[in-house]
């Protein structure tokens, strides 16, 4: 049986949560859209659902993409990222 005992994410669950000192305590609800190379850069484009609805992209350097990915292999967030496959629905942060 395919994703036995794997807790399938809601719309929500799967969202992207963005805030900017910019909009105070606004808090943007996001889905990833597309990654792809442009020239010396990644562009990340992401489409924001709540409250607005935005195109929001972020290009990414090489030495981002490096210091990204030298976050992502933090022990904990490892951790985070194979236990997240059988984890409960959990709530967002409150205040991040």
């Amino acid at each position: 049986m395919a994703g036995a005992g794997v807790h399938r994410r809601s719309e929500e669950e799967r969202a992207i949560r963005l805030r900017s000192t910019g909009l105070g305590k606004t808090e943007l609800v996001a889905r990833v859209d597309d990654l792809k190379r442009q020239g010396n850069h990644l562009v990340l484009s992401m489409k924001t659902t709540e409250p607005v609805s935005w195109h929001v992209r972020a290009a990414i350097s090489y030495s981002d993409l490096m210091t990204l990915v030298r976050l992502l292999l933090r022990p904990k967030v490892v951790w985070y990222v194979f236990t997240g496959f059988f984890s409960r629905k959990a709530e967002p942060p409150k205040d991040f």
